[in-house]
């Protein structure tokens, strides 16, 4: 009995789809350190800036993010070790059942692995990775091999399917001791990819699997992706809202620096060159009245949601914008009737406002 490298040598004598997968990801992940991301751990705000698989954004409309957080990694150990899983498995299972059915595997595996993470984790983690999808691999190795165990060579059998098993074991168990690990991914992609083997394998030697066999793996997978589908947990906040505020918050801060320096001109300017109250209240009020007013309506058009990161962030902002404003009425108010005591309150309400943070 020929053993299993050599009938798969015979079947498929080249690899090609493997290293390409190797290739994207590695290239994700220089273009991702260029972009900032660090060599040892990536920030959360550079890994959803790239598509990394979280609740409020992936359920925000943004589904592909099930698919390109399969191609982001938060580190240079974390890509290193799921290439080399990538590798030592893909190599077999390509030449198992050919470039097609192996690119269906593997992103089916990782699409159903990190709808997997998005129920489990209820939306909550910002995931990434290429673990599911590899996951799913070793899946459909071990289908493979258990549907062909009657024609590969004993010993050839238990040391492939043994050490597969061990390998997907010992994974899903590190990952239960140590916090940060995605094993929810790697679950649903292991038992994806192996139903997807059942469904995909091909027929060697026209010896044909049962029609019921590939029919009962397909209503499982079906079963388990709307499984998961049904019991997607409710968005937290919607992720354009959150943009969007973090938007308005930052083009707040920016005119806020320079409304307050235009208004400590104004006072310094207009005691130097001897400008009347008059004057000086024309240009607070247009520099700086009517834009904290202007400011303070903006934020105050945000998206009212409590459950948003920035929330309170735009509370403080909102009221800081409205004591600026009241605080420029007050004065030019107090300009215009030469009332120094007015003036001098209005200034100091200015002060005690604070700085936004």
């Amino acid at each position: 009995m020929p053993s299993l490298h050599d009938q798969l040598r015979q079947r498929l004598p080249r690899l090609r789809i493997t290293p390409l997968l190797l290739f994207a990801n590695i290239l994700v992940f220089g273009a991702m350190l260029l972009s900032g991301a660090g060599l040892w751990h990536a920030q959360n705000g550079v890994q959803l800036a790239w598509g990394a698989n979280f609740g409020p954004a992936t359920q925000d409309g943004e589904w592909w993010r099930l698919g390109s957080a399969m191609f982001l990694h938060f580190g240079l150990l974390h890509l290193g070790f799921n290439m080399w899983a990538l590798w030592d498995a893909g190599q077999w299972v390509e030449r198992m059942v050919g470039h097609t059915r192996f690119l269906l595997i593997y992103f089916a595996a990782g699409l159903a692995g990190n709808l997997m993470s998005l129920v489990m984790h209820q939306g909550l983690a910002v995931s990434g990775g290429a673990s599911g999808a590899i996951f799913g691999i070793y899946g459909a190795l071990l289908s493979y091999l258990w549907l062909e165990r009657s024609r590969l060579q004993p010993g050839e059998f238990r040391w492939l399917f043994w050490a597969a098993i061990g390998f997907s074991a010992a994974t899903i168990g590190f990952g239960v001791m140590v916090s940060g690990i995605d094993n929810a991914a790697h679950i649903g992609g292991l038992f994806a990819g192996i139903l997807m083997g059942v469904l995909l394998k091909p027929d060697p030697d026209s010896i044909a699997m049962p029609v019921r066999m590939r029919w009962a793996a397909g209503l499982l997978l079906a079963a388990m992706l709307s499984t998961l589908v049904a019991n997607l947990p409710p968005r937290a906040y919607r992720w354009s809202d959150e943009q969007q505020v973090r938007r308005e918050i930052d083009e707040f801060l920016q005119n806020d620096a320079a409304i307050s320096r235009a208004w400590q001109s104004i006072m310094l300017q207009g005691q130097k060159k001897g400008a009347t109250f008059e004057q000086m209240a024309d240009v607070i009020e247009s520099v700086v009245a009517e834009r904290y007013e202007h400011s303070f309506e903006a934020l105050s058009a945000l998206p009212q949601d409590a459950n948003l990161p920035s929330a309170q962030a735009v509370e403080n902002l909102t009221r800081y914008a409205e004591q600026r404003r009241d605080a420029s009425r007050a004065m030019v108010e107090g300009l215009r009737t030469n009332d120094r005591a007015q003036v001098r309150k209005a200034l100091e309400q200015a002060r005690q406002s604070g700085k936004p943070e």
